[in-house]
Order: structure tokens, then C-alpha cells, then sequence
């Protein structure tokens, strides 16, 4: 089922999210959900809070970009109650959008290489090295976890020349072609 996605201004995209157990209520439901839910948005990554919930749980699938790059084949995971627990390599300042902030990509610097401890859909634990674009994209949707949004990481001056989409976003005001959820305050 496709889930509507909470675009910028939704509280629980500022909410750091909860530890789930192997009881969740309809998990593997809700992991094939999230998953349909990102490829009908075009996406790589989708975390919890983007479709308003406030656990730690992301899903990254990295096959769409196996046609270019042959390292991105089969890449396709749910990370549950993850914890980055280092980050290294040299700082990369790429460009980044996301789903949750329609029609904005700026650069963003992030560090090129993460360790990150993680349970399955089946809360098998592993502990992974990532680097380069799966580190950038594995960063991306775990900071969604602690509440923190790419437009975070950016300078004070690009934030400042993206104020009016952010306050579009704010009111309601977002041209997508998948479901959204806005505070609409119009």
C-alpha cells in the first residue's frame, strides 16, 4: 500500500524515534509498504518519521542505480533500530534532495565512510562498514531517525535563499506527483 509522505513541518520529522522489538504490530507489512511507498516517489531511502511514525526503521534500495554502477546491484535493506557508531573519511559535499522536501536539492557535506550496528526485517543484528554514495545515503535517512533534515547540514546562506520553498512547504504549497501529508495551513 502506498503511504502518503509528511513533507517538511510535520512534527515527526523533528522527533528522534523510538527502539522497536520483534513484535511490532504488521512489520514486515509495513517495511513491503514503505518500500512500494518510495519507489511510486522515486526514491532511494525512506525512513519511518516520512510516513509518520516515530520508530527507527529506514529502507534504502540502491538497484535503480545498478544500471550505471554495477556496485549498487542488489542493494536493498531495512535497517532497524540502527546506531551509527563512527563516522570517518575525508568530508563530501554533495547534492542531496529527499523526499519529505519536494523539489529542493542543495549540497551537503557528510563524511565518506560510517560503521553502523543494525537488526534486520528478521532482527538479525550486524555490524557493516559503508562507504562513499551507501555511506552518504545510509546517513541521509538515519539522521530522519534523530530528527535532523538535510537542509540542517547546509549553510546559513543557502538556507536563507531556500526560505520561501521551505514556507511554501509550511502552507501547504508542494508540487510532487506522489502522496503527500502538509500541515496545509491554508
Amino acid at each position: 500500500m502506498i503511504l502518503p509522505i509528511y513533507v517538511y513541518g510535520q512534527p515527526v520529522l523533528r522527533k528522534v524515534t523510538e527502539d522497536i522489538t520483534p513484535d511490532y504490530p504488521n512489520l514486515k507489512e509495513l517495511i513491503d509498504n514503505m518500500f512500494e511507498t518510495m519507489y511510486n516517489a522515486d526514491g532511494v531511502g525512506l525512513a519511518a518519521p516520512q510516513i509518520g511514525l516515530d520508530i527507527r526503521l529506514f529502507v534504502v534500495d540502491l538497484e535503480p542505480m545498478g544500471e550505471d554502477d554495477p556496485k549498487y546491484k542488489g542493494f536493498k535493506k531495512a535497517f532497524i533500530n540502527a546506531r551509527i557508531l563512527e563516522r570517518s573519511g575525508e568530508i563530501e559535499t554533495v547534492q542531496e534532495g529527499c523526499l519529505s522536501l519536494p523539489g529542493l536539492h542543495e549540497s551537503v557535506p557528510r563524511e565518506g565512510k560510517i560503521r553502523i550496528r543494525y537488526q534486520d526485517e528478521n532482527f538479525v543484528e550486524h555490524e557493516e562498514e559503508y562507504s562513499d554514495f551507501f555511506a552518504r545515503c545510509i546517513q541521509h535517512e538515519y539522521d530522519h531517525l534523530d530528527g535532523i533534515l538535510f537542509i540542517d547540514k547546509i549553510s546559513a546562506i543557502r538556507k536563507q535563499l531556500i526560505k520561501s520553498k521551505l514556507t511554501n512547504m509550511l502552507n501547504g504549497r508542494t508540487n510532487c506527483h506522489y502522496r503527500v501529508k502538509t500541515i496545509n495551513k491554508r
